[in-house]
C-alpha cells in the first residue's frame, strides 16, 4: 500500500474533450473478447479504484488514445492541470510463435471462415492453447504505467483508459491481434492462402463432376450415391410452431385457423412436387 491510499480521493478536473464511453451503466461492453480484457483488469483492481477508474471512463476523463506498435499510449485528465501519461505494452508473439498459432487456426475451418469475415471465433483460444501460447497476455506480458503519484501496480487513471481500450477491442477485435503482433492484413492473407491450399487439396482428391450437358434430364435425380438414402417426412413436435411463437395479429384475432389451413395445403403441394412418383401423406400440423 502506498502513502496515495491514505490520502482523500480528489476529484479530477472536468472535461468536454475527452473520448466519453457509450456505457452509461450496467455492463461496459457487448462482445467476449472484449469482457475478457475487463475481466483480466478487474482481478488485479481494488474495488474503489475500479470503481473512479469506470467513473472517470463514462464521464470522459481519457483524453487521448493512441495505437503504437504493440503498445497504447493515452492521456487522462486528473485532479491536476496537466493530464497524465498512461502507457499499456503487451509483448508480441514471435514470428514462429504466429507461425504455431496460424498452423492451428487453418485446422478448424470454422475459425478461418469467421476470421475472414472479420469476426473473433467464440473459442479461438483453443487453437492458441493447443501450442501452449495464449491470445490474451498474461501478468508477464504486460507492462504499464502512469505518471500520476499513486504506487499501486494498477491506478484508477490506468483502468479508465483500459476501460476505454476494452471498448475499441469491442469495435476492432483486431486490435488485440496487432497488440500481440500481427495485422489484420497479414492475418487474412496467411489464412486465406491455408484456406485456397486446402480447398485445392480438397478438389484434387475429388472425382471430376460430369458436365451437365451429358445428363440434363438426370439434374433433378438423386445419384447412385445416394441410393440407400432414406428420406422420412414427419410433423414437427409442436404444431404449427412459428404460429404457436407469433401468436393472432391484433388486426386479425383469427387468423391462425386460416394459416393453418395455407401451412397444411403449402406442405402437401411441397411433398408432391418433391416425390410425384411416390404417395406420401403428411399428417396435418
Amino acid at each position: 500500500m502506498s502513502w496515495y491510499d491514505n490520502t482523500k480521493p480528489t476529484r479530477p478536473i472536468e472535461t468536454d474533450e475527452g473520448i466519453k464511453a457509450r456505457s452509461k451503466q450496467g455492463e461496459f461492453v457487448k462482445n467476449w473478447w472484449a469482457t475478457r480484457w475487463i475481466e483480466a483488469m478487474e482481478r488485479v483492481l481494488d474495488r474503489g479504484r475500479l470503481q473512479r477508474g469506470r467513473s472517470y471512463a463514462r464521464k470522459g476523463q481519457v483524453l487521448a488514445l493512441e495505437e503504437g506498435k504493440g503498445e497504447i499510449k493515452a492521456k487522462v485528465q486528473g485532479s491536476r492541470r496537466t493530464p497524465y501519461r498512461v502507457a499499456i505494452r503487451i509483448t508480441p508473439l514471435a514470428e514462429r510463435e504466429w507461425e504455431k498459432v496460424l498452423a492451428a487456426l487453418a485446422e478448424r475451418p470454422y475459425f478461418v471462415a469467421q476470421l475472414l469475415a472479420g469476426q473473433m471465433p467464440l473459442d479461438i483460444e483453443e487453437a492458441f492453447q493447443l501450442v501452449k501460447l495464449d491470445l490474451f497476455p498474461g501478468a508477464g506480458e504486460l507492462e504499464q504505467e502512469c505518471s500520476c503519484p499513486d504506487w499501486a501496480d494498477v491506478c484508477k487513471h490506468l483502468a479508465a483508459v483500459h476501460y476505454i481500450l476494452a471498448q475499441r477491442f469491442d469495435e476492432d477485435p483486431f486490435l488485440l491481434f496487432r497488440l500481440r503482433g500481427k495485422t489484420q492484413e497479414a492475418l487474412m492473407a496467411a489464412l486465406g492462402t491455408a484456406e485456397s491450399r486446402e480447398g485445392t487439396t480438397a478438389a484434387a482428391s475429388e472425382p471430376p463432376i460430369p458436365s451437365l450437358a451429358l445428363s440434363p434430364a438426370d439434374f433433378w435425380q438423386l445419384g447412385p450415391e445416394l441410393e440407400g438414402f432414406a428420406v422420412h417426412i414427419a410433423p414437427p413436435a409442436e404444431p404449427y410452431p412459428l404460429l404457436e411463437r407469433l401468436g393472432d395479429p391484433e388486426f386479425m384475432p383469427d387468423a391462425r385457423r386460416w394459416l393453418e389451413m395455407a401451412y397444411d395445403a403449402v406442405s402437401a403441394t411441397a411433398v408432391q412436387i418433391a416425390y410425384p412418383a411416390e404417395s406420401v401423406e403428411v399428417e396435418p400440423e
